[in-house]
């Protein structure tokens, strides 16, 4: 018998749809499923933890042979709701602008909206577990994942870096997708993504599983208006352009 395929996928809201599919499909019983946050998922990836992983996509230049494997990801055609940099003053005001250390993708693409949309110089600091608390004055923080829930009522200045993105380049955005460090069997990929299709068919019975945790943030729309989970034509030129500002000589990504 086959070991089980290693898959670390992260866990956050976001990423149930996935996770149900693959609890109801028949891919169970044959892989070893880790919840992380995105950057451990990333971690895992490259040092050949786990076999599979919902990534980061500011990780992939890192591998050595990256093959995104399914036609699904994490990604948005606007705003996404749980991405976003707080803040007490207007954006050109900051001096200051903590980092989220769970995930190298927003925070890459903090830094190009930084450089290329606001064109300020606010100084980045790389945030520890708690920063948080730190937003005050002139300093603002990026804040990724279920964290952010309902912390639009806290600060007067919320940018949302799906919508500014998609202000700077009227492209979607992909903020994590599903990679492999190496050629996986085509029968387990075809597995694999019908999986992941049922649980992105299934999000509106998702959405009412968890809604009676988050009281005051409707997890439906968060679904259908804010996440976009198919890996589009678009979505891939989007993440090439966004690959060749981290890393311009980069080659061309592998893709089964």
């Amino acid at each position: 018998m086959k070991p089980p395929l290693k898959i670390s996928a992260v866990s956050y809201l976001n990423t149930k749809p996935f996770l149900y599919g693959l609890f109801q499909s028949e891919l169970e019983q044959s892989i070893d499923l880790s919840l992380d946050i995105p950057s451990e998922c990333a971690r895992k990836l490259i040092a050949g933890e786990v076999d599979l992983g919902l990534i980061p996509v500011a990780v992939i230049p890192q591998l050595k042979t990256p093959h995104i494997i399914s036609d699904y990801c994490i990604g948005t055609e606007g705003a996404v709701k749980t991405v976003c940099i707080y803040s007490n003053c207007p954006i050109e005001e900051i001096t200051e602008l903590y980092l989220d250390y769970q995930s190298r993708t927003s925070v890459a693409l903090t830094r190009y909206l930084v450089a290329n949309y606001w064109k300020i110089n606010p100084q980045f600091i790389n945030a520890k577990a708690g920063f948080e608390g730190q937003i005050k004055n002139h300093t603002a923080a990026l804040i990724i994942g279920d964290r952010t829930i309902d912390m639009g009522v806290t600060y007067p200045y919320v940018y949302d870096l799906g919508e500014i993105w998609k202000k700077h380049t009227n492209l979607p955005f992909v903020f994590a997708a599903w990679v492999s460090n190496v050629a996986l069997p085509p029968h387990f990929l075809k597995q694999f993504n019908q999986a992941l299709g049922l649980g992105i068919q299934k999000r509106h019975q998702v959405a009412q599983l968890f809604q009676s945790s988050y009281l005051n943030f409707n997890v439906h729309d968060y679904y259908h208006k804010y996440i976009d989970y198919e890996l589009t034509k678009e979505k891939r030129q989007a993440l090439k352009l966004f690959l060749n500002y981290i890393e311009p000589k980069r080659e061309a990504l592998q893709s089964q």
